[in-house]
């Protein structure tokens, strides 16, 4: 299928990616997972998570192979790859590499990928690693919700799930995966991934960025939400007219909402949709999170996955 895996799309922590022909002359991006902890958990989990979807904004499984420790994901192959390349450019740059309809066309179809895990499915599914890696881009750059490693199934009734350590990606781990006390771990920890990942693919960098000159704009969101708050111009790269600005402002406020430290201050994302899909006007400012302009120690220990439950970020 992949002709002795010649063609490499990519490797992760997880294993390789190479892209592969089927029989029927359909292309395919097959997933080979190595390094596997005991009988193969998150595999499982993947497929079983995975096989229970069908949207439009969800990636769909073509078939896997598990044969002893051979393990592999066979998804439909997306030809301009993952969302991370397209948003993370030089703060220089007056161009984007994906314009703003087209941003805005891929937060709302992830917004509505990720509803219809939380509401549409028989089972709800929480993906617990949204994160631009993980979102895939097809010809037409509908964005398909990917890597289902980390997921959680639960009844729909459940609002809380029990959960034995953290899970997911640091700088988009929900604050209450890691400090239990904010509150319970549901289907509001992906909005807030949701909020940070969307907040990225405005800005056009990391939320936390130590290659700026000024301390104030190491933390991206605490940045956007003074100027927000003041009602000040964004400067935010590629905007072309009014349509485009009135696009880029609801995106920064709907993640804004979605970043919202306590759980319950956070919307579903039916409502995120709904906010998307509305007027600028009719959405209300959001309550300020906690956020805060980490000092370059603070930001070096960020980096390495520190999360500490203290006074600095709790």
């Amino acid at each position: 299928m992949t002709s002795c895996f010649k063609n490499k799309l990519g490797q992760g922590g997880y294993g390789s990616v190479y892209k592969g022909t089927l029989q029927n002359g359909s292309h395919v991006a097959v997933k080979v997972l190595n390094g596997l902890k005991g009988n193969g958990e998150e595999f499982i989990n993947e497929v079983a998570s995975i096989s229970r979807t069908s949207h439009v904004n969800v990636v769909s499984l073509e078939g896997f192979c598990f044969e002893g420790c051979k393990r592999a994901l066979i998804y439909k192959f997306m030809p301009n790859g993952s969302l991370e390349k397209f948003i993370y450019e030089e703060r220089s740059d007056s161009v984007r590499q994906l314009g703003w309809p087209i941003l805005y066309k891929v937060a709302l179809g992830i917004a509505r990928g990720l509803e219809y895990l939380h509401r549409g499915c028989t089972t709800r599914i929480l993906h617990f690693d949204i994160k631009p890696h993980n979102i895939l881009l097809d010809e037409d750059f509908c964005p398909k919700i990917s890597d289902f490693g980390l997921a959680k199934l639960c009844m729909k009734k459940e609002s809380i799930v029990s959960m034995l350590g953290a899970r997911g990606t640091i700088g988009y781990i929900a604050p209450e995966i890691v400090c239990r006390n904010l509150g319970g771990v549901s289907h509001k920890s992906d909005v807030y991934s949701y909020g940070m990942m969307v907040l990225e693919m405005v800005g056009g960098r990391k939320n936390v960025d130590v290659g700026v000159d000024r301390t104030s704009e190491i933390y991206f969101p605490h940045w956007l939400y003074q100027r927000i708050e003041l009602d000040e111009e964004l400067q935010l790269i590629g905007i072309m007219n009014e349509e485009e600005k009135e696009c880029a402002r609801k995106m920064v406020m709907v993640s804004l909402w979605c970043i919202q430290t306590d759980p319950s201050n956070r919307p579903s994302m039916s409502k995120v949709v709904e906010m998307l899909e509305g007027k600028l006007d009719s959405l209300q400012m959001p309550p300020k999170p906690y956020l805060y302009s980490p000092s370059r120690s603070e930001v070096d220990s960020l980096e390495v996955g520190s999360y500490q439950c203290s006074r600095s970020n709790v």
